[in-house]
């Protein structure tokens, strides 16, 4: 296993060391270091190119200047990184980097997850309903998400999702016309989901219709657009929702302690909610994500020793169930307290009355408590998010959709279905886990790297991550942070494919990393 390690990252480093010599040798022969000079009518025009030639050091041969930034580069390994200086602001760039590198892994997290999971979800249900009504709604919608340009996208987004969304806040009316019409679309969408025969689809149908309406009616008559909200109502839906669903798709329903064990951490998570209040208020000064870490922790901990309460011969798989409820549980009651800062966000003197961002990672100066400042946060991710997790989750259905296909035809799951399993097991424990294979050595590669940054989405949503210190720099002739950008960016994609090898062997029991 280390000798892997070795030969992997010793390759890696010289592929890596050769790749940022060619780059940084074109790089310094594309760039126009006296863009800014050669129109300027300055009398001591040639003095300020005297003072440019010195302040780069281009008097100096490009590959000494290689070597040069590289010795600082090669500081950090030994914790005195110099990365170079982005001489047009005069700021370093190793003291850019970090903020920067925050920002797009807050803007790419949740993004990316949202996006494998629900890619994951419909890509599996579009293959196990090949050639139906839902398998070609799903392949249509997933063609065309991956052939619009992100910036397209993005545009819309922040014309529909932000301006005019913000204009119908001030009166959020909505006609029948338009709420048959969804309630229609959403009762068919589910309809061809499930399936089956034409008894199952109309009461599939039926169903679907019904809550859809109940749900915009609710939505539409107590004024949650204007004040969205959680509340107990909410985490005590979501909760046993989440019981019902997780014990089924993780154990089935017939699992009687995995089913109680997950229902009982829902109901302890409705308990705690009202627990959490007091807590948040008495904290509300002391609040940060240390203590949401910690709460989470001890959250997954309660919901593992229920499961384990609960005894039987599978009882780490009932308390993986619970611990997985606990976690959902107790992600609706940190949303519901974000959501209660909203009527105080939405009266706020730099919101007035437009709560969704167009531009931005925050409000320039805001003050406010910890809730206050993550709810301005999500409303400024919400639109670069949506942008994200279209064009990824159009890649992962995709993928994982041929990829159910190639393993539901093979004769392992003829065998198991012949032995009488039921088509839960047979798609969850059997053809879902190999299917998975081929995404083993995409998704970690994409949320490794996208901490490079998305560029397009960033620059368009004015959002000073990774991506954008990339463009500025590129733009205003930076030739360092250009590197930089470069190095990070490689060196997560070595560890990337790194992951990508190890997960290969942990989803398919025949694969082996050995020396």
């Amino acid at each position: 296993m280390i000798r892997f390690l070795l030969r992997r990252l010793l390759s890696s480093a010289l592929v890596l060391l050769v790749v940022s010599f060619v780059i940084y040798l074109l790089l310094d022969n594309a760039m126009d270091y006296f863009y800014d000079l050669r129109s300027s009518t300055s009398p001591n025009i040639e003095a300020l190119y005297e003072a440019r030639i010195k302040l780069l050091n281009l008097d100096t041969p490009v590959i000494l200047r290689y070597f040069g930034w590289l010795g600082g580069t090669a500081g950090c390994l030994i914790g005195q990184c110099d990365l170079g200086t982005a001489w047009v602001s005069g700021e370093e760039v190793t003291a850019m980097i970090p903020g920067r590198i925050a920002n797009t892994v807050k803007l790419v997290t949740a993004a990316t997850i949202v996006a494998i999971i629900l890619g994951i979800a419909v890509g599996m249900v579009s293959a196990i309903r090949q050639y139906s009504g839902f398998d070609y709604v799903i392949t249509f919608f997933s063609f065309l998400m991956y052939s619009l340009p992100v910036f397209w996208v993005a545009v819309l987004l922040k014309q529909y999702g932000a301006i005019e969304f913000n204009n119908f806040l001030a009166d959020p009316t909505v006609g029948w016309g338009a709420i048959f019409a969804v309630t229609i679309i959403s009762a068919v969408f589910w309809m061809l989901a499930f399936g089956g025969g034409w008894k199952k689809m109309g009461i599939t149908f039926g169903t679907a219709f019904v809550v859809t309406f109940a749900v915009i009616y609710y939505v539409l008559a107590t004024g949650w657009i204007e004040t969205p909200r959680v509340g107990i109502a909410g985490v005590a839906i979501v909760s046993l929702a989440a019981a019902v669903v997780v014990t089924y798709l993780s154990t089935g329903l017939k699992n009687r302690r995995a089913l109680y064990s997950a229902i009982t951490t829902a109901v302890l998570g409705i308990v705690m909610w009202f627990v959490m209040q007091w807590v948040f208020w008495y904290m509300q000064n002391l609040m940060n994500f240390a203590w949401i870490l910690l709460f989470l922790v001890v959250a997954i901990a309660m919901g593992i020793g229920i499961g384990l309460a609960f005894g039987g011969p599978d009882k780490w798989t009932s308390a993986r169930t619970a611990a997985i409820v606990a976690v959902v549980s107790g992600f609706m009651v940190f949303v519901d307290r974000v959501f209660q800062e909203w009527t105080n966000y939405e009266n706020y003197p730099g919101i007035n009355g437009r709560p969704i961002a167009t531009i931005g990672a925050s409000l320039p100066n805001i003050e406010g408590n910890f809730w206050f400042l993550n709810l301005d946060t999500f409303t400024h991710l919400l639109l670069p998010s949506i942008a994200l997790i279209l064009i990824s989750f159009a890649s992962y259905t995709r993928y994982t959709r041929g990829s159910m296909l190639e393993v539901m035809n093979a004769d392992y799951i003829r065998t198991a279905r012949a032995k009488g399993l039921n088509e839960r097991t047979v798609i969850m424990r059997h053809a879902l886990r190999n299917a998975l294979l081929p995404l083993a050595s995409i998704i970690p590669v994409d949320i490794i790297t996208m901490i490079g940054g998305a560029v397009i989405t960033e620059t368009i949503f004015g959002w000073n991550g990774m991506g954008k210190m990339f463009i500025d720099a590129m733009s205003q002739n930076e030739l360092d942070p250009v590197m930089a950008y470069i190095m990070i960016t490689g060196i997560l994609a070595i560890l990337a494919n790194l992951v990508a090898d190890f997960l290969y062997a942990v989803l398919d029991p025949r694969i082996r990393v050995t020396d």
